[in-house]
């Protein structure tokens, strides 16, 4: 991308925010405001890129960076920051945090790596005056619920706080089922809310280490649930019928249907 393409952008951003001549909506904005929509973009770059979808991705990149840009804007506003000073920051922490690449150290290990990354972010916490008292510091509290869970998970096992083998992590998985049945037994809806919890967080620690990313893992599902489901009404539809005037055994036939049609030919 050129450099003049970049200052247009940056001049339509404050131009947008322009306190006479802009946007009203833009210019009402603030940090808060904006962080859900910065959230959404990069679930939605996200999303095409599960999708395959290149030309979908180019424009939610574009999307993407509009929530840097505006972010950036708001910042050079109130006399903090600016835009240069963002890509300047990520260049300086790139060449930095690869010395592998940019400096004398070619023909690290992947290990070797991943050890220096660490020590450098600790060094740059270090200057920065942020003090780290557990192993578990530096996972943001606004992360979805699942990369969370994995990010604490894959901390602790730095440390040592890990199962070695799949066979014990999938037998946690099945405990806390039992837990959570009992909980739902009980009857005590805080309890079963905390035994569900666990759940999740158990199979999160199950993909973990099938080396299979859960939050993707789950997306896949539910696009495979909604695939169904579309074909559910479709069929349907197609006898006269609409989903809620049939009954559950109806609704089951359908279902299995819909799941023999979608399924890939050597999985049923």
């Amino acid at each position: 991308m050129s450099r003049h393409v970049i200052e247009e952008m940056l001049a339509i951003m404050a131009q947008l925010r322009d306190p006479e001549h802009g946007c009203p909506w833009d210019r009402e904005q603030n940090f808060a405001s904006i962080a859900p929509f910065t959230i959404e973009e990069a679930f939605e770059v996200a999303e095409a890129i599960a999708a395959g979808d290149m030309d979908g991705l180019r424009d939610e990149l574009g999307d993407l960076l509009l929530q840097v840009i505006f972010h950036a804007r708001m910042a050079e506003e109130q006399g903090l920051f600016d835009f240069s000073d963002v890509t300047r920051g990520l260049i300086d922490k790139m060449v930095r945090r690869h010395p592998h690449v940019f400096d004398d150290r070619q023909g690290a290990s992947v290990a070797e790596i991943k050890t220096t990354w660490e020590a450098i972010k600790a060094a740059e916490r270090a200057v920065t005056g942020v003090v780290h008292t557990s192993a578990l510091d530096g996972v943001p509290q606004g992360l979805p619920a699942l990369q969370r869970a994995a990010k604490l998970q894959k901390k602790a096992a730095r440390v040592g706080f890990d199962w070695p083998e799949v066979a014990p992590v999938l037998a946690q998985v099945r405990a806390e089922l039992a837990e959570l049945e009992q909980a739902m037994q009980s009857g005590d809806a805080e309890a079963v809310a905390d035994e569900l919890g666990d759940v999740l967080f158990s199979a999160v620690n199950l993909s973990r280490h099938l080396r299979a990313d859960a939050d993707m893992a789950l997306r896949g599902a539910s696009h495979k649930f909604e695939q169904r489901f579309r074909l559910m009404e479709q069929q349907a539809a197609d006898a006269g019928h609409t989903l809620d005037n049939l009954s559950s055994d109806e609704l089951e036939a359908l279902w299995r249907a819909a799941k023999q049609r979608l399924a890939a030919p050597d999985r049923v």
